[in-house]
This record gives structure tokens, C-alpha cells and sequence, in this order.
């Protein structure tokens, strides 16, 4: 005698309930993603559920399509082209499109919002960049998600990687330049010019008493000379960092580097020594 689970099919129920009609219809879509292993599968499973989840969302806004609602304050307004974050790259998806009830204003749809933002494009350039990849190779460090997806995947040349690292590099050091530091706790700060070239760059970089560095100042000059490093130091205080405390400041033998310490800190305590070279 044949038990039921040896005659029941994919859509049979289980454990009583039925395997809904979508979710048997996106296993056969998928059956190209299962071939090649199962990130790709969750790849298009995850953009199958992208769309469910922008349909509920229009539907919380302009209610069930086709059912008239002379109460409703927003209204279907067909698809068009949009793209979402994936891995790394931007994925080609139709967006759904919502206006007010009157059709004078575009109302967002939040789940398509949420992945289409293009923040954390940025984030994984400077990422992999900081780990030495350079950008003709950014690609071959992305997650695999499917020739499918693959294929039709955008933000991933040289350019826009380096677009994208610079602009993120941009807003990560006007953070730090301008970041409080009325709560920091230095036992030591060092003071030094770092050369790139013609460029000159005074860094001031500070450490805790567990030996944590904080890197809490940067401003390019010609030179090492009193008045950049004085302006750099002065920043420093505005921002919060106690200079009354007495403090160990590391410098190199410049005159300028000293001059400067002593016209903003009330009691630091000068150590000379050679820090760097010259790049």
C-alpha cells in the first residue's frame, strides 16, 4: 500500500496546508538559479519577495487593484523602470508608481525606497578599496547572485567605483574634521607633517590610555609652519578636546610644530622625534 506522501505532488497540502499557487509558480522560475548554486537561488528569490513587497505596500496606500474606494488617498499609477541595490552593483527592477488621490504628487513606495538607496554602493568601494582592490577589479570581488542577474547589473566600472570611493572618502574626513571631542580622553597626542609629493599634510592623531588612536585633525599647508599647525591645534579645541590637562605631545625636531603646541596647550609636555619620511 502506497503512503500519501508517495503520490502527493509539489502543490499537495502539508501538514494541512496548501502550498500557495505564487510560491509553486516562482520554484519554476527559479529553476535556472538552483543550477548554479544556492546564493544565486536566494538572489531571485529575494527579488521575487522585493516585488510582493512593493505590491503590499501600494496596496497599504491605493487598496486592492480594481476595487473602487471613494475614500482612498492615493492611487495606482503604473510601473516604470527602476533599479535596486544587490551585491555591490544595481539590479534593473520595475518599480510600481503611486500618486495622491487628486494625481498631483508622486507618493514613494517605502520597500523600493529602502533598496534603492545607493548608500551602501559607496560603503562597499571603500571597503574593498581599503582592503587593496583596486577598481579594474571590483567586480571579481563581488558576490556571485547568477548569470541572470549578472548580466544586466550596473555601477560596476572603474569609473563609478572610483566615483563612489572618492565621494565617500570626501564625507568620512569633513565627519572626522568636524566630529566632537568633548568626550576624549588623550594621555598623548602626535603632531607631524606627512609629505605626498609637493603636497604637504599636518596630522594630529591622539591615544587613549588603552592605547586606542583616534585620528582627530588633518589640514594641507606648504610647509610645517606655525600659523597651519596653530589653526589645526585651535580646530581641535573648538571641537571640544581638553587642552588644559596636561598632555605628552610627540613632534618632530620642527620649531613650528612646538611654537604652535605651546600657544594652544596650557601644560603639554614636548617630546622630539624623528616620526617620518619623507614620501
Amino acid at each position: 500500500m502506497k503512503k500519501n506522501y508517495q503520490t502527493t505532488g509539489a502543490a499537495a497540502p502539508i501538514d494541512g496546508l496548501a502550498m500557495p499557487e505564487a510560491v509553486t509558480l516562482a520554484m519554476s522560475e527559479l529553476t535556472g538559479a538552483v543550477k548554479e548554486g544556492l546564493l544565486a537561488l536566494a538572489v531571485g528569490a529575494g527579488l521575487g519577495v522585493l516585488q510582493v513587497l512593493m505590491e503590499e505596500g501600494v496596496t497599504a496606500m491605493a487598496g486592492p487593484k480594481g476595487r473602487h474606494d471613494p475614500g482612498r488617498v492615493a492611487k495606482r499609477h503604473g510601473t516604470e523602470d527602476g533599479s535596486v541595490t544587490l551585491g555591490g552593483r544595481r539590479v534593473p527592477v520595475r518599480r510600481p508608481r503611486v500618486r495622491s488621490a487628486d494625481g498631483r504628487r508622486e507618493i514613494p513606495v517605502p520597500a523600493y525606497e529602502t533598496f534603492a538607496s545607493t548608500e551602501i554602493l559607496g560603503e562597499l568601494a571603500l571597503e574593498r578599496m581599503m582592503a587593496k582592490l583596486s577598481t579594474r577589479r571590483y567586480r571579481a570581488g563581488l558576490e556571485p547572485v547568477g548569470q541572470a542577474v549578472k548580466a544586466t547589473a550596473t555601477s560596476t566600472s572603474r569609473s563609478t567605483v572610483s566615483r563612489r570611493f572618492v565621494a565617500l572618502t570626501e564625507r568620512a574626513l569633513a565627519e572626522m574634521l568636524a566630529g566632537d571631542l568633548a568626550g576624549l580622553d588623550l594621555v598623548a597626542l602626535m603632531v607631524d607633517g606627512v609629505h605626498f609629493a609637493e603636497h604637504c599634510c599636518i596630522v594630529a592623531l591622539g591615544i587613549g590610555i588603552d592605547g586606542t588612536k583616534y585620528p582627530l585633525g588633518v589640514v594641507e599647508g606648504s610647509s610645517e609652519n606655525a600659523t597651519v599647525v596653530t589653526d589645526l591645534l585651535t580646530n581641535l579645541r573648538e571641537r571640544g578636546l581638553d587642552v588644559t590637562r596636561p598632555v605628552l605631545v610627540v613632534i618632530d625636531g620642527a620649531k613650528a610644530l612646538a611654537a604652535a603646541v605651546k600657544a594652544v596647550f596650557d601644560h603639554p609636555v614636548i617630546h622630539r622625534c624623528q616620526l617620518h619620511k619623507k614620501r
